[in-house]
């Protein structure tokens, strides 16, 4: 799963079919791939990313599973109440 791709498409409250018509790509291969059970290609990974002006590495860091996440909150309060940038 890639929750920084998952988490940005919320925040900007962007639906997934709009997403996929502004990308032209399918809408259910574009579900697949943010719940994470299909692979993006380089290219839906730039399209993805240009779509939304965020790095493309930090997007598409995968959830490692193990209880920790790489989602980073970008300057945002984190759980604790202090800022990620202290």
């Amino acid at each position: 799963m890639y929750p920084n791709l998952k988490v940005e498409i919320f925040k900007r409250g962007i639906r997934q079919s709009h997403l996929a018509r502004e990308l032209g790509i399918n809408e259910a291969n574009l579900s697949k791939i943010i719940h994470g059970y299909r692979e993006p290609s380089t290219v839906v990974k730039q399209l993805l990313a240009g779509f939304l002006a965020v790095d493309i590495e930090w997007l598409f860091e995968k959830y490692n599973g193990n209880g920790s996440s790489p989602v980073s909150t970008r300057g945002e309060t984190s759980p604790n109440g202090k800022g990620s940038e202290s």
